[in-house]
């Protein structure tokens, strides 16, 4: 069982992937990693012996942030910029998109569910 970072990683998938399960780590940081801990990208989770897992392990500990702080730090972000009452803040306040997309018709994600208003005519 490969545990890096406080996450299980998937044993049947090939490790490039599996790295991926980690918060901050994407496909081009998980080949980095492999490139300098010298594993091939093909080798299955399951197949990484100890030595490679600690390995892969000190170098993602050295790399920056990922899981628990990285999370953390992203919400403090938010919570700044609600603080000091600049644009984006407001529109995290109000969950609304704060990139500039349009929302009169599109923005359901943020929005949630369309609500109908009674009685209303065009």
């Amino acid at each position: 069982m490969a545990r890096i970072a406080g996450v299980d990683l998937p044993l049947n998938k090939r490790i490039e992937i599996g790295l991926t399960y980690v918060f901050g780590i994407g496909r081009s940081r998980s080949q980095k990693i492999l490139d300098q801990a010298e594993i091939s990208f093909d080798t299955k989770v399951k197949d990484l012996t100890e030595e490679q897992v600690n390995k892969i392990r000190r170098i993602v500990q050295g790399e920056g942030e990922i899981e628990g702080d990285l999370r953390k730090r992203l919400s403090l972000d938010v919570k700044r910029l609600m603080e000091i009452g600049c644009y984006r803040g407001s529109r995290h306040k109000r969950r609304l998109p704060c990139r500039g997309q349009r929302t009169h018709t599109n923005a359901r994600t943020r929005r949630g569910k369309r609500i109908a208003i009674a009685g209303k005519k065009k």
